[in-house]
């Protein structure tokens, strides 16, 4: 299930479409087109700006979640609709939603009068993958959201009874007890939203496929598209092997430095 799929990936990324062996030219032809040079940097800028927001709002949502206030049940509850919500239906409501006629988005911003006109959040050259990010983050950080809720759970009361006695404020709380115990989960899950975010392609190819002008084309849709829209399975299976690669090396290096700074932290 895993070990002849890969072998089988790596015999088409060295092979021609007739299983002639052509050594790296699948290799060379794929990281030298400007297409993937475009795809990589948008992967960068999508995957990236995704995480770094969904890690801070998701940080600060489990936080105050773990706050007493009346109604916290209910609105924990409410806080993991999106992430329970299916990406095409998500990808196909946020694109409904971001309509350059009839998308909420734009009749609320005219109505507010912030925008003069209708604005093409994803026909928009600058403007789509910024918009694609804030349908990513709204999907995913109430996860984080949760992870970082259970971690705060495992915090002893007895640190925050300490803390308050000498004089401690919720500012300090935060910093001082509740970010240092955050530490390893946030790894973790930034570990998964890195996986996730380079291997999921529903919400960017369900309301853009890359468009406009491959603004949004990331590289595992460059993959699917070489592969299965294109039928060049074996320059697919070339860019797919070199994005193994590069995020096997990330997963080991970010593993690495997490052993550390646990190891450091146990001495």
């Amino acid at each position: 299930m895993v070990l002849y799929p890969l072998i089988d990936t790596v015999v088409l990324s060295v092979t021609d479409e007739n299983g002639s062996y052509i050594g790296s030219r699948n290799f060379v032809q794929m990281l030298t087109s400007r297409t993937t040079s475009l795809a990589t940097y948008n992967s960068i800028y999508y995957v990236g700006g995704s995480i770094i927001l969904e890690l801070i709002l998701g940080t600060v949502a489990g936080i105050l979640l773990d706050r007493h206030f009346v109604g916290r049940g209910i609105v924990r509850s409410i806080m993991l609709i999106p992430w329970v919500v299916p990406g095409i239906v998500a990808a196909t409501t946020w694109a409904w939603m971001y309509h350059f006629e009839f998308g909420i988005i734009n009749y609320g911003l005219q109505s507010l009068h912030v925008i003069s006109g209708p604005v093409g959040w994803l026909t928009s050259a600058e403007l789509v993958k910024p918009s694609l990010i804030v349908v990513e983050v709204w999907k995913m950080f109430p996860f984080v959201a949760l992870m970082v809720l259970a971690a705060l759970q495992g915090i002893p009361a007895s640190l925050y009874e300490a803390a308050r006695i000498d004089g401690a404020t919720f500012y300090h709380e935060v910093r001082y007890i509740m970010l240092p115990h955050l530490f390893g989960i946030l790894a973790s899950v930034s570990l998964l939203l890195l996986i996730w975010g380079l291997n999921g392609i529903t919400i960017i190819y369900a309301m853009t496929g890359g468009g406009p002008a491959n603004r949004s084309l990331i590289l595992p849709i460059q993959i699917f598209k070489e592969g299965f829209e294109s039928f060049d399975f074996n320059r697919a299976a070339a860019l797919s092997l070199v994005l193994f690669i590069v995020l096997f090396a990330v997963i080991v290096i970010q593993v690495s430095i997490s052993q550390k700074r646990h190891g450091a932290a146990n001495e």
